[in-house]
């Protein structure tokens, strides 16, 4: 990967289990070298583990730093002022998302094929577990397979990227309210898929 912001190695960045850095700190400028630097230093691992999440680790290095280096690229387009450089960044990375939903959608189907021990503690597993979930797992990944493309989007914006309503609408560029319908449609359905495996598990 050449061009990468910043230069510097994001190894670190792999354990995805870490919690997300603090944000309470002023936004970097982007329009100069050392301020997108310093965005690329906070960011990264949140782009990363969002990526992770759905594709898994071994396209989120790529992916991840190609998310930087078009954000590098449109940085002057980007208004700190109007907006969260977080929700700017996952927006992007979303977009190359794009570029493998067959990739993805064939990840949750075999996730979805799989049982609890056949999932070692692995950096996806961690992204993916939470508390006792690894038992939900593949039903989670056989309802993220079946949801719309912009639904799914939202979820998982929400879920693994943390972003506000507001957030997921400035990253996907769509209305407020449209996030809030996607989400409720797409909870409802993962809702509706977990409750009728547990019945037929029951």
């Amino acid at each position: 990967m050449t061009d990468q912001p910043g230069g510097s190695p994001h190894d670190s960045a792999r354990d995805v289990s870490a919690p997300a850095r603090t944000r309470e700190s002023p936004e970097p400028a982007t329009a100069d070298t050392t301020g997108f630097t310093d965005l690329y230093d906070r960011y990264f691992h949140d782009v990363y583990r969002y990526v992770a999440g759905r594709l898994g680790p071994d396209a989120a290095d790529d992916i991840a730093a190609d998310t930087f280096v078009i954000a590098f690229r449109k940085r002057d387009s980007f208004d700190v002022a109007r907006g969260v450089a977080r929700a700017w960044l996952l927006g992007i990375a979303t977009n190359l998302v794009a570029q493998h939903r067959r990739k993805e959608v064939r990840r949750y189907r075999a996730m979805a094929r799989a049982t609890p021990d056949d999932h070692t503690d692995s950096h996806e597993s961690r992204v993916i577990d939470q508390a006792d979930a690894a038992r939900l797992r593949p039903q989670i990944a056989k309802a993220l397979a079946g949801l719309s493309t912009g639904d799914r989007d939202v979820l998982l914006l929400v879920g693994l990227g943390a972003l506000s309503h507001d957030e997921v609408a400035q990253a996907l560029g769509i209305p407020y309210g449209t996030v809030g319908s996607r989400l409720s449609r797409a909870r409802k359905k993962v809702r509706a898929a977990l409750g009728q495996e547990g019945r037929l598990n029951g």
